[in-house]
């Protein structure tokens, strides 16, 4: 008796032991590789958002869904992957908004020069990711055949860096600028009296060390890995557009994964938010600290200097509104004030 029950409890944690092992929602799902591009500078914020991102997918289903990850413009520029993207070619594309607003023209609203500058991370994250705001742009992107699955900011923003100094408005004037090529950003530059030009972002630091262009403006870990400090001399806060980066997948191909992928790549970017976005604010610093460090001076600016930043933009703001509609744009500011 006693020997038949040894073996009967042996049989039983077998079977317990084995449906343990085969109780994740991935094991009876085929194995899935996916492809990423990013346009992001090595060892930038946006490019280690993705490294987390894949690397959690990975662990989240153990091993059976793979994103294979192309960083630092490998599969071409912005618009190049969101074109792949669109038809079929690419999985998930990250970048900025202004890339995206010929393929989104809502994203027009990220565009408004210093509308976010006011608002900590906390309020801009709930607005972007968890609000009424957020359910309007998620319609706007599926117009577009995407999903955009996430937002990375952590209230830090995009600045100039220039061989002229800028120590006035009038300082703008006639100055030329590599910006991406976002009719936005280009009419907020001309609204300074600058002379925007789009250039690649893989040929601009030779353009500013042959003097194609005297200045250009991102953010300043991006600045850092790029190793502006080599060919620029000061540092513009600006403040111009919020640091953002988006993580977009082609919405034919989310629709056409099992529910369980569909989950696990929401809490894998999730995950990966969650651990790069306190960091954002110190990374921000840092760099800013080293680009001084390495010969930039830092330029700094009274509240008298934003406020005729932004009287000069104006044009931009209407012409902004006027394109995508009243609609999305204060349901923008009524997300970021909470409402």
């Amino acid at each position: 008796m006693r020997k038949s029950s040894v073996m009967l409890l042996s049989v039983l944690l077998v079977f317990v032991c084995s449906v343990s092992v085969a109780a994740t929602p991935y094991d009876a799902l085929d194995p899935v590789t996916l492809r990423f591009g990013n346009g992001t500078a090595i060892g930038a914020a946006g490019d280690v958002w993705g490294e987390l991102f894949c690397k959690y997918a990975s662990e989240v289903t153990g091993g059976k869904l793979v994103v294979d990850y192309f960083p630092n413009s490998q599969l071409g520029v912005d618009n190049e992957m969101l074109t792949q993207m669109q038809g079929g070619d690419l999985d998930f594309v990250a970048c900025q908004p202004g890339q995206l607003t010929p393929f989104v023209p809502a994203v027009a609203v990220y565009d408004l020069p210093l509308s976010f500058a006011k608002y900590d991370a906390a309020a801009i994250d709930r607005a972007l990711n968890r609000s009424d705001f957020t359910k309007l742009m998620d319609k706007e992107y599926a117009k577009s055949g995407m999903v955009c699955l996430g937002a990375l900011q952590s209230a830090t923003f995009r600045v100039m860096t220039s061989n002229a100094k800028i120590e006035k408005l009038a300082d703008f004037k006639g100055i030329k600028i590599r910006t991406m090529n976002s009719p936005n950003h280009l009419a907020f530059w001309k609204a300074l009296g600058a002379n925007p030009t789009p250039l690649p972002f893989t040929e601009l630091y030779m353009s500013l060390q042959q003097g194609t262009v005297v200045a250009q403006e991102n953010a300043n870990d991006t600045n850092l890995n790029m190793n502006f400090h080599e060919v620029q001399k000061f540092l513009v806060n600006t403040r111009h557009i919020l640091y953002l980066n988006q993580l977009l997948i082609n919405k034919e191909r989310f629709e056409s994964l099992d529910p369980a992928y569909q989950a696990a790549i929401r809490e894998a970017i999730g995950k990966a938010t969650a651990d790069i976005a306190p960091t954002l604010t110190k990374l921000d610093h840092d760099s800013r600290d080293k680009l001084v460090a390495g010969g930039m001076q830092d330029l700094t600016y009274d509240n008298a200097f934003y406020d005729e930043v932004i009287m000069a933009a104006q044009p931009v703001y209407a012409d902004i509104r006027k394109a995508i509609g009243d609609e999305i744009v204060d349901s923008l500011n009524k997300a970021l004030e909470g409402k």
